[in-house]
C-alpha cells in the first residue's frame, strides 16, 4: 500500500489515515468548521459523532474531495484531497447516507463498475457479501427499496481493495439483520488492515465498532479518544439493596440518588467508584447492579447538559 508524504511543511509522515489540523470551511457568513482536529490512524475503526448541524458531512466532504476548505491543512492517505482527489479516490471507498444508483443499470453491474473506479474487486469477496445481505444483483436500481440501494453500495465499497472506508450513515434503511451482518463484515475488513472513518446515528454500532471515537460539536472536535478514556469523563450507574440506607452525609460521593424504601438509585463519578462501594458495603449490602457508563451517556453530557442550553433532537447522531 502507498505510505504518507511528508507535507508542505515538511512535517515527517505520521501514522495517520485521515490528518486534519485547524480545519476551517465557511458558507457565507454561516462557519461550519471552526479549527477542527481530527486523527484517525491506519488501521482503527474510528467513530464520528454529532447531531444534525455539527459538521460532520462537511468534514467528510473536504476529506473527499467534494469541498474546499478555507483554512487549514487536511491529509488523507498521505495526500491532498483537493489535489489528489482521482488518486485517492483509487485507494477509498465511500458509502453516504442515501445511496442514489442508475436507474437502468443492475445492482450487479452497478457493483462491477463501482469496483472498477477503484482498480477492480476481490470476486470471491463481492459473491460472499452479496450472500450475506441477500441482495438480488439481478434487479434494476429503479426497482430497490432504500435499504437495497445501501446495500448495493455497502457490497462496492467492501470488497474493493481499498486502505480507506468512509462510512457516512452507512446502515440507514437496513433492517436489524442487515445491521448485524454489516458490523460482522466491517470487523472484518478491519482485521485485513483496513482503515475505517464511521459516522453512524446509532450509538451502540459504533460502541460495538471503533477503536476510537471523535465527538464534533459546532464545527469542532470537543471529545476523542478511546471508549475507555471517553468512559473516564461520566458516570457509572449504580443500583443497590441495603439494610440500611446511609445518611445524605455519607452520600457525597453519590450523584442523582433517588431512595425507594431499602433500594438506592444513584450514578458516580468513575474515580470514585471505590470509596462508593465501601459506603454501600458498610450499610449492608443485599445485592448491587453496576452499569459502566455508555457511549450514549457521554455523548448526551456533551450535548444535553451544557450551559449554552443546546439540547439533542430526537435523533442525537444523525447525519447532516
Amino acid at each position: 500500500m502507498p505510505t504518507g508524504v511528508s507535507d508542505a511543511t515538511g512535517r515527517p509522515p505520521a501514522d495517520l489515515a485521515v490528518d486534519v489540523r485547524k480545519l476551517h470551511k465557511s458558507f457565507g457568513s454561516f462557519e461550519a468548521l471552526r479549527g477542527l482536529d481530527l486523527e484517525v490512524r491506519r488501521g482503527e475503526v474510528h467513530g464520528f459523532l454529532g447531531p444534525n448541524g455539527a459538521g460532520k458531512s462537511t468534514t467528510i466532504r473536504v476529506l473527499l474531495g467534494l469541498l474546499r476548505a478555507n483554512a487549514g491543512e487536511v491529509r488523507l492517505l498521505g495526500g491532498d484531497p483537493w489535489r489528489d482527489v482521482v488518486e485517492l479516490h483509487r485507494r477509498l471507498a465511500y458509502v453516504p447516507g442515501d445511496v442514489s444508483l442508475w436507474p437502468s443499470m443492475t445492482g450487479g453491474e452497478m457493483i462491477d463498475l463501482l469496483g472498477s473506479m477503484r482498480g477492480g474487486l476481490d470476486e470471491d469477496r463481492r459473491a460472499d457479501l452479496v450472500e450475506r445481505f441477500e441482495l438480488d444483483t439481478a434487479k434494476r436500481g429503479r426497482q430497490y427499496s432504500k435499504g437495497n440501494r445501501q446495500k448495493v453500495a455497502i457490497v462496492a465499497a467492501l470488497a474493493s481493495d481499498v486502505e480507506l472506508l468512509i462510512l457516512d450513515e452507512p446502515t440507514s434503511g437496513l433492517d436489524p439483520l442487515m445491521e448485524n451482518v454489516f458490523q460482522e463484515v466491517v470487523g472484518e475488513a478491519k482485521a485485513l488492515g483496513t482503515t475505517v472513518l464511521l459516522s453512524s446515528h446509532i450509538l451502540a454500532e459504533v460502541e460495538s465498532l471503533a477503536d476510537r471515537v471523535s465527538i464534533i460539536r459546532d464545527g469542532v472536535i470537543v471529545e476523542t479518544g478511546t471508549l475507555t478514556e471517553l468512559r473516564g469523563h461520566t458516570r457509572t450507574a449504580v443500583r443497590a439493596e441495603l439494610d440500611t440506607v446511609p445518611a445524605a452525609d455519607r452520600l457525597t460521593d453519590f450523584h442523582d440518588v433517588d431512595v425507594d424504601g431499602h433500594r438506592l438509585s444513584a450514578t458516580v463519578d468513575s474515580d470514585r467508584i471505590g470509596a462508593a462501594m465501601e459506603v454501600l458495603t458498610a450499610s449492608g449490602l443485599r445485592s448491587l447492579t453496576v452499569e459502566p457508563p455508555s457511549l450514549e451517556s457521554l455523548f448526551l453530557r456533551l450535548y444535553d447538559s451544557d450551559s449554552d442550553g443546546v439540547r439533542v433532537s430526537d435523533n442525537p447522531a444523525a447525519g447532516e
